[in-house]
């Protein structure tokens, strides 16, 4: 509907799946797994409702359909949002509570490197580039959530920034601007793991 589409398209392929975007419920139904990417949550939740994709797309995650937000897709992936506005609609699937716009504002935008666990452990390179652009962080999660990256240093320290549920997997960062796939090939490897 909006975002980083072309950018999750080619680092998923380059990830060795087969991607293509989805903007119809007829679409949805030929995909295993999603991404919903970066973008404006709020706008986002409302173009799914106007496409008539929300719905569809809400029961399928429910389902267990594999699932990767980066940015504003772990906003909409999540069951509680702080900060929004009262129509902004969510997916629930991840039992977490974000903050949108967390770091701050477009100016307040900035890269770190940071740790990944099941990705930069035991690797040759030892921590990712993370950009991050009015993203979001996670203030609380379930007890079933698998923290998975925090912000290393600096005023934001130790925020949770990457958590997986199950077939559910989110970043407030954005890999899919980097170059670095390793996030991609962890979701697919997920994907595969999950549908056979």
């Amino acid at each position: 509907m909006q975002g980083d589409v072309r950018e999750h398209l080619a680092a998923l392929t380059e990830a060795g799946a087969h991607a293509r975007p989805v903007r119809r419920p007829t679409e949805l139904d030929d995909v295993d797994a999603i991404v919903i990417p970066g973008g404006e949550s709020t706008t986002m939740s409302h173009l799914l409702t106007v496409f008539e994709l929300f719905d569809p797309l809400r029961d399928r995650l429910a389902a267990g359909m594999p699932a990767y937000g980066s940015c504003a897709g772990m906003i909409m992936l999540a069951s509680t949002i702080l900060d929004t506005r009262p129509d902004a609609r969510h997916l629930d699937a991840l039992d977490i509570t974000v903050r949108r716009n967390a770091f701050g504002r477009q100016v307040e935008s900035f890269e770190t490197d940071l740790r990944f666990d099941g990705i930069t452990d035991g690797h040759e390179e030892p921590s990712m580039r993370a950009v991050f652009i009015r993203a979001p962080w996670v203030e609380s999660i379930a007890p079933d959530v698998e923290v998975l990256a925090r912000v290393p240093d600096g005023p934001a320290k130790d925020r949770i920034v990457a958590v997986r549920q199950g077939r559910v997997l989110a970043t407030s960062f954005h890999p899919e601007v980097t170059g670095d796939r390793r996030v991609h090939r962890f979701f697919v490897d997920m994907v595969r793991a999950a549908t056979g």
